[in-house]
């Protein structure tokens, strides 16, 4: 799809995710203006766009935090416009959050195994009572949860508080939870904020090796235009709420009106003048 900002279409040809029409009104304020995204199966798309664009609000829509104002979203062709957020998680979608939220004193193990137990198979009474069905069921999430950390490099960190992981290491453990709850679609808002360059760079390939490895299709906010343009294969642009392009990663950092959002009015004019001189 060229950088022009035609909406993506509404054919339900093999789109897992599909938004048409979207809006969030907050009193007088309108966050977010006919929004449209269509991701289809292990595509890797970036939402991208200043401070306030909308971008965050568009993720609390999608996963149930926000009911919109107009607008539908269709997962997997079913609506799930106006579902709770439990709802939407069960049928496949999981999510991080700008600010890391995670259980802070609980251990890694208990993070994860807490995110396992909406599939844990057994009822409230087994619970209750601590029968042998209940037993086997909590040993099966605890070695399901251990498994799943040696996928993430985490095994070695299972026993240790989540708050006194370094940083990057709970980001990790962030999405490892999200991906506990095994969605099919993944969104990611702002994994490499407060990353130093090393981090951000694996934070890169661990992306990359989540998508094949669990057949995931990913939707990812980030400010960091590195990560952004390395990882992803299509890029949406907001700001003030609406769409103001879309394109490849090559397509996004030649537009005007990109340019001109993150950094003032004449900005992609003196852009092309400065890279004029370059190639003189």
């Amino acid at each position: 799809m060229s950088a022009q900002m035609t909406p993506p279409g509404h054919n339900g040809n093999g789109v897992i995710l599909d938004i048409q029409g979207l809006a969030m009104q907050f009193g007088g304020l309108r966050a977010v203006n006919n929004f449209s995204l269509s991701l289809k199966p292990n595509d890797l798309q970036g939402l991208i766009g200043p401070n306030g664009a909308g971008k965050t609000t568009v993720f609390n829509m999608i996963t149930g935090v926000y009911n919109p104002t107009a607008g539908n979203i269709a997962f997997k062709g079913q609506e799930i416009t106006g579902l709770e957020p439990f709802e939407i998680n069960h049928m496949g979608i999981a999510r991080t959050f700008q600010n890391i939220r995670l259980f802070p004193n609980l251990t890694v193990l208990d993070n994860v195994r807490i995110a396992y137990h909406t599939h844990a198979g057994y009822s409230m009474n087994d619970g209750m009572m601590h029968n042998r069905h209940f037993q086997n069921k909590e040993r099966e999430l605890t070695e399901k949860a251990q498994d799943f950390l040696a996928v993430f490099n985490l095994q070695d960190r299972q026993g240790t508080v989540s708050k006194n992981l370094p940083y990057g290491e709970q980001r990790r453990l962030e999405i490892a939870r999200a991906l506990a709850a095994e969605p099919q679609l993944l969104l990611l808002d702002e994994p490499a904020a407060g990353m130093n360059p090393a981090e951000s760079v694996a934070l890169m390939d661990l992306i990359h090796f989540i998508r094949e490895r669990f057949e995931l299709t990913i939707l990812l906010i980030e400010h960091q235009m590195r990560v952004v343009m390395g990882i992803c294969e299509h890029i949406t642009v907001m700001d003030f709420g609406e769409v103001i392009a879309r394109g490849n990663p090559q397509e996004i950092q030649a537009n005007e009106k990109v340019i001109e959002a993150y950094l003032g009015p004449g900005a992609a004019a003196l852009s092309e003048k400065f890279r004029r001189k370059r190639v003189q």
